[in-house]
Protein backbone atom coordinates (compact mmCIF):
# COMPACT_ATOMS: atom_id res chain seq x y z
CA UNK A 1 0.00 0.00 0.00
CA UNK A 2 1.45 3.35 -1.04
CA UNK A 3 1.47 6.04 1.62
CA UNK A 4 2.37 9.74 1.32
CA UNK A 5 6.06 9.19 2.03
CA UNK A 6 6.42 6.32 -0.45
CA UNK A 7 4.66 8.19 -3.26
CA UNK A 8 6.87 11.25 -2.76
CA UNK A 9 10.04 9.13 -2.62
CA UNK A 10 9.17 7.40 -5.89
CA UNK A 11 8.35 10.76 -7.44
CA UNK A 12 11.67 12.24 -6.34
CA UNK A 13 13.67 9.35 -7.80
CA UNK A 14 11.83 9.41 -11.15
CA UNK A 15 11.96 13.21 -11.34
CA UNK A 16 15.73 13.31 -10.90
CA UNK A 17 16.13 10.67 -13.63
CA UNK A 18 13.84 12.63 -15.98
CA UNK A 19 15.67 15.88 -15.19
CA UNK A 20 19.11 14.44 -15.97
CA UNK A 21 17.67 12.75 -19.06
CA UNK A 22 16.31 16.11 -20.24
CA UNK A 23 19.52 18.01 -19.64
CA UNK A 24 21.58 15.43 -21.56
CA UNK A 25 19.18 15.27 -24.52
CA UNK A 26 18.77 19.05 -24.46
CA UNK A 27 22.51 19.38 -25.04
CA UNK A 28 22.56 16.65 -27.71
CA UNK A 29 19.59 18.08 -29.60
CA UNK A 30 20.51 21.73 -29.06
CA UNK A 31 17.01 22.37 -27.72
CA UNK A 32 16.15 25.12 -25.24
CA UNK A 33 12.70 23.59 -24.68
CA UNK A 34 14.15 20.22 -23.68
CA UNK A 35 16.68 21.90 -21.41
CA UNK A 36 13.79 23.85 -19.84
CA UNK A 37 11.87 20.61 -19.34
CA UNK A 38 14.89 19.19 -17.50
CA UNK A 39 15.35 22.33 -15.41
CA UNK A 40 11.64 22.37 -14.58
CA UNK A 41 11.82 18.74 -13.45
CA UNK A 42 14.92 19.47 -11.38
CA UNK A 43 13.19 22.38 -9.62
CA UNK A 44 10.14 20.20 -9.02
CA UNK A 45 12.30 17.42 -7.57
CA UNK A 46 13.98 19.83 -5.17
CA UNK A 47 10.60 21.08 -3.95
CA UNK A 48 9.36 17.51 -3.60
CA UNK A 49 12.33 16.72 -1.34
CA UNK A 50 11.23 19.61 0.90
CA UNK A 51 7.65 18.33 0.80
CA UNK A 52 8.82 14.86 1.84
CA UNK A 53 10.78 16.24 4.79
CA UNK A 54 7.81 18.29 5.99
CA UNK A 55 5.39 15.38 5.51
CA UNK A 56 7.63 13.14 7.62
CA UNK A 57 7.88 15.79 10.34
CA UNK A 58 4.10 16.22 10.44
CA UNK A 59 3.28 12.51 10.54
CA UNK A 60 5.97 11.77 13.13
CA UNK A 61 4.96 14.63 15.43
CA UNK A 62 2.37 12.56 17.30
CA UNK A 63 4.96 9.92 18.17
CA UNK A 64 7.63 12.41 19.23
CA UNK A 65 8.91 12.09 22.76
CA UNK A 66 7.61 15.20 24.56
CA UNK A 67 10.94 15.54 26.33
CA UNK A 68 12.93 15.57 23.09
CA UNK A 69 14.76 18.69 21.95
CA UNK A 70 12.79 18.81 18.68
CA UNK A 71 9.46 18.68 20.49
CA UNK A 72 10.53 21.41 22.90
CA UNK A 73 11.40 23.73 20.01
CA UNK A 74 8.23 22.93 18.02
CA UNK A 75 5.74 22.13 20.77
CA UNK A 76 2.72 23.00 18.56
CA UNK A 77 3.85 20.76 15.71
CA UNK A 78 5.02 21.31 12.14
CA UNK A 79 1.74 21.87 10.28
CA UNK A 80 2.66 25.52 9.58
CA UNK A 81 5.52 24.33 7.33
CA UNK A 82 3.14 22.67 4.86
CA UNK A 83 1.60 25.82 3.30
CA UNK A 84 5.05 27.46 3.27
CA UNK A 85 6.48 24.61 1.18
CA UNK A 86 3.41 24.46 -1.07
CA UNK A 87 3.59 28.21 -1.71
CA UNK A 88 7.33 28.09 -2.33
CA UNK A 89 6.87 25.17 -4.71
CA UNK A 90 4.32 27.04 -6.81
CA UNK A 91 6.38 30.24 -6.87
CA UNK A 92 9.55 28.39 -7.95
CA UNK A 93 7.75 26.57 -10.78
CA UNK A 94 6.18 29.81 -11.98
CA UNK A 95 9.54 31.63 -11.80
CA UNK A 96 11.29 28.95 -13.86
CA UNK A 97 8.53 29.18 -16.46
CA UNK A 98 8.70 33.00 -16.65
CA UNK A 99 12.48 32.84 -17.15
CA UNK A 100 12.06 30.25 -19.91
CA UNK A 101 9.40 32.40 -21.60
CA UNK A 102 11.77 35.37 -21.70
CA UNK A 103 14.47 33.20 -23.30
CA UNK A 104 11.99 31.80 -25.82
CA UNK A 105 10.92 35.30 -26.92
CA UNK A 106 14.56 36.38 -27.23
CA UNK A 107 15.30 33.32 -29.38
CA UNK A 108 12.31 33.99 -31.66
CA UNK A 109 13.42 37.59 -32.19
CA UNK A 110 16.93 36.35 -33.01
CA UNK A 111 15.66 34.05 -35.78
CA UNK A 112 15.41 30.79 -33.86
CA UNK A 113 17.97 27.99 -34.06
CA UNK A 114 18.46 24.55 -35.57
CA UNK A 115 18.11 21.37 -33.54
CA UNK A 116 18.41 17.60 -33.97
CA UNK A 117 14.79 16.47 -34.26
CA UNK A 118 15.67 12.78 -34.00
CA UNK A 119 17.11 13.12 -30.48
CA UNK A 120 14.30 15.47 -29.53
CA UNK A 121 11.53 13.05 -30.57
CA UNK A 122 13.13 10.16 -28.67
CA UNK A 123 13.40 12.28 -25.55
CA UNK A 124 9.83 13.57 -25.74
CA UNK A 125 8.29 10.12 -26.28
CA UNK A 126 10.13 8.49 -23.35
CA UNK A 127 9.55 11.41 -20.98
CA UNK A 128 5.86 11.66 -21.84
CA UNK A 129 5.39 8.00 -20.91
CA UNK A 130 7.17 8.57 -17.58
CA UNK A 131 5.09 11.68 -16.76
CA UNK A 132 1.75 10.05 -17.50
CA UNK A 133 2.69 6.97 -15.47
CA UNK A 134 3.69 9.03 -12.41
CA UNK A 135 0.59 11.23 -12.65
CA UNK A 136 -1.60 8.12 -12.74
CA UNK A 137 0.18 6.58 -9.75
CA UNK A 138 -0.07 9.80 -7.72
CA UNK A 139 -3.75 10.48 -8.44
CA UNK A 140 -4.78 6.89 -7.80
CA UNK A 141 -2.84 6.68 -4.52
CA UNK A 142 -4.21 10.04 -3.36
CA UNK A 143 -7.78 8.76 -3.49
CA UNK A 144 -6.90 7.08 -0.20
CA UNK A 145 -4.06 9.27 1.10
CA UNK A 146 -5.84 12.64 0.61
CA UNK A 147 -2.57 14.59 0.79
CA UNK A 148 -2.08 18.14 -0.55
CA UNK A 149 1.56 17.29 -1.24
CA UNK A 150 0.69 14.21 -3.31
CA UNK A 151 -2.06 16.14 -5.11
CA UNK A 152 0.38 18.92 -6.02
CA UNK A 153 2.98 16.36 -7.08
CA UNK A 154 0.50 14.59 -9.35
CA UNK A 155 -0.52 17.95 -10.83
CA UNK A 156 3.15 18.76 -11.44
CA UNK A 157 3.54 15.47 -13.34
CA UNK A 158 0.47 16.33 -15.43
CA UNK A 159 1.95 19.75 -16.15
CA UNK A 160 5.24 18.14 -17.16
CA UNK A 161 3.34 15.67 -19.31
CA UNK A 162 1.52 18.52 -21.04
CA UNK A 163 4.82 20.27 -21.70
CA UNK A 164 6.35 17.10 -23.10
CA UNK A 165 3.31 16.28 -25.27
CA UNK A 166 3.51 19.75 -26.83
CA UNK A 167 7.22 19.26 -27.43
CA UNK A 168 6.63 15.89 -29.08
CA UNK A 169 4.02 17.28 -31.47
CA UNK A 170 6.20 20.25 -32.34
CA UNK A 171 9.29 18.10 -32.91
CA UNK A 172 7.38 15.76 -35.20
CA UNK A 173 6.06 18.72 -37.21
CA UNK A 174 9.55 20.22 -37.36
CA UNK A 175 11.06 16.98 -38.64
CA UNK A 176 8.35 16.67 -41.31
CA UNK A 177 8.81 20.18 -42.73
CA UNK A 178 12.62 20.07 -42.63
CA UNK A 179 14.01 20.09 -46.17
CA UNK A 180 10.68 21.15 -47.72
CA UNK A 181 9.31 24.51 -48.85
CA UNK A 182 8.25 25.08 -45.25
CA UNK A 183 11.74 24.35 -43.98
CA UNK A 184 12.15 27.98 -42.88
CA UNK A 185 9.76 27.15 -40.02
CA UNK A 186 12.10 24.57 -38.49
CA UNK A 187 14.41 27.00 -36.62
CA UNK A 188 11.40 28.60 -34.95
CA UNK A 189 9.81 25.35 -33.75
CA UNK A 190 11.81 24.98 -30.54
CA UNK A 191 11.45 28.55 -29.16
CA UNK A 192 7.84 28.83 -30.35
CA UNK A 193 6.67 25.70 -28.57
CA UNK A 194 8.66 26.68 -25.48
CA UNK A 195 6.92 30.07 -25.37
CA UNK A 196 3.50 28.43 -25.83
CA UNK A 197 4.13 25.86 -23.11
CA UNK A 198 5.31 28.55 -20.68
CA UNK A 199 2.18 30.63 -21.27
CA UNK A 200 0.10 27.57 -20.41
CA UNK A 201 2.18 26.46 -17.41
CA UNK A 202 2.70 29.81 -15.65
CA UNK A 203 -0.92 30.20 -14.37
CA UNK A 204 -1.28 26.57 -13.23
CA UNK A 205 0.22 26.85 -9.72
CA UNK A 206 -1.67 30.09 -8.95
CA UNK A 207 -4.47 28.25 -7.13
CA UNK A 208 -1.99 26.36 -4.96
CA UNK A 209 -0.07 29.56 -4.15
CA UNK A 210 -3.30 31.41 -3.28
CA UNK A 211 -4.42 28.61 -0.93
CA UNK A 212 -0.97 28.43 0.64
CA UNK A 213 -0.99 32.16 1.43
CA UNK A 214 -4.52 31.84 2.84
CA UNK A 215 -3.25 29.17 5.22
CA UNK A 216 -0.13 31.15 6.12
CA UNK A 217 -2.24 34.23 6.89
CA UNK A 218 -4.70 32.08 8.91
CA UNK A 219 -7.69 33.22 6.87
CA UNK A 220 -10.78 31.65 8.43
CA UNK A 221 -12.38 28.92 6.26
CA UNK A 222 -16.05 29.93 6.26
CA UNK A 223 -17.46 26.41 5.90
CA UNK A 224 -15.61 25.15 8.99
CA UNK A 225 -16.44 28.32 10.95
CA UNK A 226 -20.15 27.97 10.15
CA UNK A 227 -20.14 24.33 11.25
CA UNK A 228 -18.36 25.12 14.53
CA UNK A 229 -20.76 28.01 15.25
CA UNK A 230 -23.73 25.73 14.60
CA UNK A 231 -22.43 23.11 17.07
CA UNK A 232 -21.60 25.80 19.64
CA UNK A 233 -25.04 27.44 19.41
CA UNK A 234 -26.72 24.08 19.95
CA UNK A 235 -24.51 23.51 23.02
CA UNK A 236 -25.32 26.96 24.42
CA UNK A 237 -29.06 26.35 24.03
CA UNK A 238 -28.91 22.84 25.48
CA UNK A 239 -26.89 23.67 28.60
CA UNK A 240 -28.16 27.17 29.31
CA UNK A 241 -24.89 28.98 28.61
CA UNK A 242 -24.79 32.70 27.80
CA UNK A 243 -22.91 32.62 24.47
CA UNK A 244 -19.78 31.38 22.77
CA UNK A 245 -16.72 32.60 20.91
CA UNK A 246 -15.16 30.52 18.10
CA UNK A 247 -11.75 30.99 16.49
CA UNK A 248 -11.07 28.83 13.44
CA UNK A 249 -8.11 28.49 11.09
CA UNK A 250 -6.69 26.00 8.63
CA UNK A 251 -2.95 25.51 8.26
CA UNK A 252 -2.14 22.91 5.63
CA UNK A 253 -3.79 19.70 6.76
CA UNK A 254 -4.37 21.05 10.29
CA UNK A 255 -7.81 22.26 11.35
CA UNK A 256 -7.40 24.52 14.38
CA UNK A 257 -10.47 25.31 16.50
CA UNK A 258 -10.54 27.31 19.73
CA UNK A 259 -14.01 27.35 21.30
CA UNK A 260 -14.93 29.34 24.41
CA UNK A 261 -18.28 29.07 26.18
CA UNK A 262 -19.41 31.92 28.43
CA UNK A 263 -21.38 30.38 31.28
CA UNK A 264 -23.72 32.25 33.70
CA UNK A 265 -22.12 33.42 36.95
CA UNK A 266 -23.02 31.13 39.84
CA UNK A 267 -23.64 28.12 37.61
CA UNK A 268 -23.89 24.99 39.78
CA UNK A 269 -20.50 23.26 39.96
CA UNK A 270 -19.72 20.14 37.97
CA UNK A 271 -17.00 17.58 38.39
CA UNK A 272 -13.95 17.59 36.10
CA UNK A 273 -15.22 14.34 34.59
CA UNK A 274 -18.53 15.99 33.69
CA UNK A 275 -16.78 18.91 31.97
CA UNK A 276 -14.56 16.45 30.08
CA UNK A 277 -17.63 14.48 29.01
CA UNK A 278 -19.17 17.69 27.68
CA UNK A 279 -15.95 18.44 25.76
CA UNK A 280 -16.11 14.94 24.24
CA UNK A 281 -19.71 15.54 23.13
CA UNK A 282 -18.78 18.87 21.50
CA UNK A 283 -15.69 17.35 19.87
CA UNK A 284 -17.75 14.47 18.44
CA UNK A 285 -20.30 16.96 17.07
CA UNK A 286 -17.54 19.00 15.37
CA UNK A 287 -16.07 15.81 13.88
CA UNK A 288 -12.85 15.14 11.95
CA UNK A 289 -11.13 13.84 15.07
CA UNK A 290 -7.55 12.77 14.43
CA UNK A 291 -3.92 13.84 14.59
CA UNK A 292 -4.58 16.81 12.27
CA UNK A 293 -7.26 18.44 14.42
CA UNK A 294 -6.22 20.90 17.14
CA UNK A 295 -9.28 21.48 19.32
CA UNK A 296 -9.40 23.65 22.44
CA UNK A 297 -12.65 23.94 24.44
CA UNK A 298 -12.84 26.22 27.47
CA UNK A 299 -15.58 27.40 29.82
CA UNK A 300 -15.54 30.75 31.62
CA UNK A 301 -17.89 33.21 33.28
CA UNK A 302 -15.65 36.14 32.30
CA UNK A 303 -16.01 37.21 28.65
CA UNK A 304 -12.57 38.81 28.67
CA UNK A 305 -10.99 35.33 28.77
CA UNK A 306 -12.76 34.52 25.51
CA UNK A 307 -11.97 37.71 23.58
Amino acid sequence: MLNETNVLRISIAVTFVVALFGIVFGILAGSFSIAFDGAYSLADATMTVLALIVAQLITSNASQNRGSRLHKRFSVGFWHLEPIVLGLNGIVLMSVSVYALINAIASLLAGGHQLEFGYAIIYAAITLAACLTMAFIGKRANRTIQSDFVALDATAWMMSGGITAALLVAFIIGSLVEGTELGWIAPYVDPAVLALVCLIVIPMPIGTVRQAFSDILLITPQSLKSHVDEVARATVAKHGFVSHRAYVAKTGRLSQVELYFIVPPGLPPRTIEEWDQLRDEIGDAIGEEGPDRWLTIAFTADKEWAE
